[in-house]
């Protein structure tokens, strides 16, 4: 019995022992280890929205590169994004390289979104005119949608995706849109061009969002569609005959690069005022209320303090503002006297705008801007150079189309705010480049060689827009390019007044920037 003893001892403290403590030690790690890969399971939140679009850590907004058809939630934008992706899927690998139209998708502002919108119905239907009406031009046009953040602060990430596009089968050529000045998205073409991606903006018209000016290009390979806020105000200078004596200046400090270059332009229009501009302060996000409303009551009181040769008031700011002020004068006390808002192309966000006080255009108030386009200037006021109606009736044919397939279905259009045209002309512009960038026996042109056609759009090889003659300067910037002054309306849209031109007059036919 002892050696028994013995022999189990031995046997249990040498073997049974330690054999049962390291299972048991085995056991209680690989309960550890699943308990850490389940609560690693159940803690992990899927950031994935589609298909190159993710919500990014502390966001729930879904920004990136969308390739396939995704809408970002919004019902208005899916029948444009639903046809976009049916043409993406008929086309051939190889045979098609990418253009990336850059809009703030994930916006929330009812306005904004109509502006998407219609820019993304237009691209639509540049896409299937170069897809199917450029007798057998290639390469074929891919079309996606490219999502810096409601407020463009998430472009980084977005412009390291599309530098990504550049180098892979996507062959990303060059991206159109961005949006409005804002200085997030002059960051994202700040870096999308010193990448050497070509970037054709569609409804940009900051000064400082512009080559060429005091001599310096910072955005290399940046061409537009649209006037400089300068160009624009001397076009409305051209046709309103604003003088310093009539005129009053209202506008954003410290504003953005949309509101103070057009500060910058009004003032110099109007040098010599006897009346202190007036500024109001906007929140940071210009889409938002804030407290200016307030502000605006205020200085509809100095409106009325002015002396009575004073009729007109230039203002300097965005949309959301432009609207509350326009409600403060329907509200001032000096109804007798008639005033007329001149201001810029901001105020097209206005043209279906809700909240805006129709009323107060009835108590002898007009506002009056520079639209980018507006489907009647070639037919109410046709020029014999500087566009046609011929040439507007290129976009009329294809929407005519766009109810059924293979043009559409697109969604319900509408033109009068003018973004629709210049999402056309934007995606003109960039097919434009692409092609003419093509060498002889290639496909496809290398990404260097599309921003390099700009300089040479001019003449014959002008892009004929809907929105007017598409001339580039040496510096991409469009050249005596036509702008439709345009009016609200107290019943709502607006009204075409009439066709204004920087220079005075219309280009000459050959369309020739003089040095």
């Amino acid at each position: 019995m002892a050696r028994r003893g013995v022999g189990t001892w031995v046997r249990e403290s040498v073997w049974e022992i330690p054999l049962r403590r390291a299972l048991a030690l085995l056991v209680a790690v690989a309960l550890v280890t699943g308990v850490v890969f389940a609560v690693r399971a159940l803690a992990h939140v899927d950031r994935t929205c589609a298909p190159g679009v993710e919500r990014p850590e502390g966001s729930e907004e879904c920004v990136g590169v969308a390739t396939g058809g995704y809408d970002f939630g919004h019902a208005q934008l899916r029948p444009a994004v639903r046809a976009i992706a049916r043409e993406n899927g008929r086309l051939k690998p190889g045979s098609y390289v990418t253009v990336a139209l850059m809009l703030p998708y994930s916006s929330t502002s009812r306005t904004s979104l109509n502006d998407i919108q219609h820019q993304l119905q237009g691209a639509r239907l540049a896409q299937y005119r170069a897809n199917h009406d450029s007798n057998g031009e290639g390469p074929a046009i891919r079309l996606v949608l490219a999502n810096p953040g409601a407020t463009g602060s998430r472009w980084r990430g977005t412009v390291d995706q599309l530098t990504r596009m550049t180098r892979s089968a996507d062959r990303l050529r060059a991206v159109a849109g961005i949006g409005q000045s804002t200085d997030n998205n002059k960051k994202a073409v700040r870096e999308l061009t010193r990448r050497g991606i070509p970037v054709v903006g569609s409804s940009i018209t900051a000064d400082d969002l512009a080559n060429g000016q005091h001599g310096a290009d910072p955005f290399p390979g940046l061409a537009r569609v649209s006037p400089t806020n300068t160009d624009e105000a001397r076009a409305l200078a051209s046709f309103a005959k604003v003088s310093a004596g009539k005129a009053l200046l209202v506008y954003d400090k410290p504003g953005d690069p949309y509101t103070r270059t057009l500060q910058e332009s009004f003032a110099a229009l109007i040098k010599g005022s006897p009346y202190e501009p007036q500024p109001f302060t906007p929140p940071a996000d210009r889409s938002q209320e804030g407290t200016t409303a307030n502000t605006f009551r205020q200085i509809t009181h100095l409106v009325c303090d002015t002396s009575r040769e004073t009729d007109t008031i230039l203002f300097a700011g965005r949309h959301t503002q432009l609207r509350q002020f326009i409600n403060a004068l329907g509200g001032r006390g000096c109804q007798d006297r008639k005033f007329t808002v001149l201001t810029g192309d901001e105020a097209s966000y206005l043209t279906h705008e809700r909240d805006l006080d129709r009323g107060a255009l009835g108590r002898r108030l007009a506002v009056r801007y520079t639209s980018l386009a507006h489907p009647d200037a070639w037919t109410r006021d046709p020029a014999r150079t500087g566009g046609s109606a011929a040439d507007f009736g290129v976009l009329r044919g294809l929407l005519a189309r766009a109810g059924r397939e293979p043009v559409g279905p697109i969604g319900p259009a509408a033109l009068d705010d003018g973004q629709l045209i210049i999402g056309y002309d934007a995606l003109q512009l960039a097919v434009h480049g692409i092609r003419e960038a093509v060498p002889d026996g290639r496909d496809v042109p290398a990404l260097a060689d599309v921003g390099l056609q700009w300089p040479q759009v001019k003449g014959s090889l002008r892009v004929s827009g809907a929105s007017g003659w598409i001339c580039l300067d040496a510096h991409g910037n469009p050249y005596d390019k036509a702008v439709p002054i345009v009016e609200l309306t107290p019943r709502g849209g607006s009204r075409f007044v009439r066709i204004a031109w920087p220079e005075g007059r219309p280009p000459a036919k050959e369309c020739l920037p003089p040095s």
